[in-house]
């Protein structure tokens, strides 16, 4: 079943300067001291309307989608912009929306932003049969005209919390309510076995390597984004088998690898959110996340949109350099993990940063 809902700010200021035609008319009548009267009629511009496509798996995901409309609202309170939700029950659902919000006549939207990988295939039909109508994409390119897309280096990201598994499950460490076990064996969780999380579990294998050869990778994806039993069930396996960190790239899914990780008093690892924030129940086992800031992404479409500067035909490509990924500390464990540790990830971002460590895209190039 679809999901459509409405939020909007009508704004002041700002405002009032963007969006297109129409808006509302206001007289004001002055009386002067001598008598005459004068009026004065303007108009207020309309606000400027984003319709949001998001990712299967919808919001309340703590994680991708959450970020993506974290970022419309921040745009919503900046900009004073009206938006409209739409979430996708299954990925045939994707194209109609985005042809929904474009068919629009009241309102009409300015910007339309398509949010996932599974958008690409509708959008380069939708942003060919509605070229006049702007819109933008994340985590994947649609080489269009009225198409400004979004990518992110989530390899370089997981190279950073695969580098923290790899320093920290070869060390006695005990803190919040997990322990590592001298295994030297941590884990990958998917969702969907897709090249785009391949990426998440290569650059995770890479960091892990860095820091030791010898340690074990076990890897397994669910195959969904939003069955947190089915994560949890993975997960408990691989602890099982003497995993004891264990990153997640799986959606809601991954809040199972949480729930997994506190019974059996081991760790994990966030995705695209600081999880420990989003997810506090469970921060007394996050290490950290693979943050990948797609409400920047959002961000920035609308306000240069909303600034008469929309990039149609680009690719913004944001990894550690542009501040578009990052490995977060946990907002209760970051205290107790040592400086030790926190200097050799600050090292190892600067050499890929610099070209001096190249990230693999593949698990297989690891």
């Amino acid at each position: 079943m679809l999901k459509v809902s409405g939020a909007g700010l009508l704004g002041t200021g700002l405002a009032g300067c963007l969006g297109g035609g129409g808006g509302s008319t206001e007289t004001t009548t002055t009386e002067s001291d001598d008598g005459t009267t004068e009026s004065q009629t303007t108009t207020a511009a309309d606000p400027m309307n984003v319709g949001m496509v998001y990712a299967t798996g919808g919001l309340g995901d703590n994680s991708f989608n959450d970020m993506a409309h974290k970022g419309i609202k921040k745009a919503e309170s900046d900009f004073g912009v009206s938006f409209k939700n739409a979430e996708p029950s299954s990925p045939s659902d994707v194209a109609s929306l985005q042809r929904k919000f474009a068919r629009s006549q009241n309102p009409e939207y300015d910007l339309i932003s398509c949010i996932g990988f599974v958008q690409s295939s509708g959008l380069k039909e939708n942003a060919k049969r509605f070229s006049d109508q702007k819109f933008m994409v994340v985590d994947t390119v649609v080489e269009q005209d009225n198409v400004s897309s979004y990518t992110f280096k989530e390899h370089q990201g997981s190279f950073q919390v695969g580098h923290l598994a790899g320093l920290m499950t070869d060390m006695d460490f005990s803190a919040g309510a997990g322990e590592t076990n001298g295994d030297l064996t941590v884990g990958f969780v998917g969702g969907k076995e897709v090249p785009l999380i391949k990426k998440f579990e290569a650059g995770f294998k890479a960091g892990v390597k860095h820091a030791n050869a010898d340690i074990n990778v076990l890897s397994a994806y669910a195959g969904t984004w939003s069955d947190p039993g089915k994560g949890q069930s993975i997960a408990n396996s691989m602890y099982n088998k003497g995993a004891d960190i264990i990153y997640h790239a799986a959606g809601g899914t991954g809040n199972g690898v949480f729930k997994a990780a506190q019974s059996q008093g081991r760790y994990a690892l966030g995705v695209d959110s600081d999880q420990s924030k989003s997810l506090p129940k469970y921060s007394d086992v996050i290490l950290a996340s693979m943050v990948k800031y797609v409400n920047e992404a959002v961000y920035r479409s609308v306000e240069r949109t909303a600034n008469g500067n929309f990039k149609g035909g680009s690719v913004q490509r944001l990894g550690l350099e542009q501040n578009g990924v990052a490995a977060v500390y946990g907002k209760d464990l970051a205290s107790e993990i040592p400086d030790s540790v926190k200097s050799a990830l600050k090292s190892s971002r600067k050499k890929v940063v610099a070209g001096d460590i190249e990230v693999p895209t593949k698990p297989e190039n690891v």
